[in-house]
């Protein structure tokens, strides 16, 4: 029996901490220190079945996050990859094919097409069209707002960071023709400085690194993941989970 995607008729109780997933590649084995294996891929999603874990839509948690208390399962939890690596369509959607687990990818334009370990735009195209994955944004290029406040002038830090939100969502959308209003944030790097740009370039709601589950009082522009990789076998995954353990439990 496949993974459920509730949506989530059943009455539940409102659900407190939900916990957000993030990966950036998928491969047989492992090449980098960002590459998850598909056998251990393939056994977390097993272990998200057999234990009752609802792999929910991204817009779900943060409709939820927003106020609406009645729109998740318990044990709900996100998926999430960012960067747009070819593997996510090489990989990944045939995983997928036959469950219904719904993926928030969050890539940035410059790559796509361009990049030898990226994806191309027919290629995410052919994503959004199956139903599976929301596409959303991760900057134009990824830069490390760290080294540019560093490296210009207030004014030009401020112009450069409205250009890499804004270029980054205007491509997405018209290459996809579907609204953008989610961003990842490149190394997980932010400030209250940085979300006031993102909410001025139309952004709702924004997603860190910070390792720990999402809670009603998070900041909906730093809702924070998990990032996944290798080294984090089923106990590692087991801990998380139980940082984001309900009151229905």
């Amino acid at each position: 029996m496949g993974l459920t995607c509730a949506g989530i008729t059943n009455a539940a109780p409102a659900q407190h901490d939900v916990l957000i997933l993030v990966y950036h590649r998928f491969a047989e084995r492992v090449t980098d220190s960002t590459t998850v294996r598909t056998e251990t891929f393939e056994s977390q999603l097993r272990f998200f079945e057999e234990n009752g874990y609802r792999v929910v839509p991204l817009a779900d948690v943060i409709a939820w996050h927003a106020g609406r208390r009645d729109n998740l399962p318990p044990r709900a939890l996100v998926l999430s990859v960012d960067d747009g690596h070819r593997s996510v369509y090489e990989v990944l959607w045939p995983m997928l094919k036959g469950r219904s687990v719904p993926v928030t990818l969050f890539v940035y334009p410059s790559a796509i097409s361009n990049a030898s370990y990226a994806m191309t735009w027919d290629q995410l195209r052919a994503l959004a069209q199956s139903g599976t994955f929301d596409i959303e944004s991760h900057t134009e290029w990824h830069p490390d707002f760290k080294t540019e406040r560093a490296r210009l002038a207030p004014a030009a830090y401020r112009r450069f960071v409205h250009d890499q939100l804004r270029r980054s969502r205007g491509r997405i959308e018209g290459e996809l023709h579907r609204s953008v209003r989610l961003l990842a944030w490149p190394f997980g790097i932010y400030d209250t400085e940085l979300e006031a740009m993102a909410r001025d370039e139309s952004y709702t709601n924004g997603f860190s690194l910070d390792a720990k589950p999402v809670t009603p009082q998070s900041n909906a522009m730093a809702l924070p993941r998990y990032l996944m990789t290798q080294h984090c076998d089923m106990t590692c995954l087991r801990g998380m989970l139980r940082n984001a353990q309900t009151h229905h439990d």
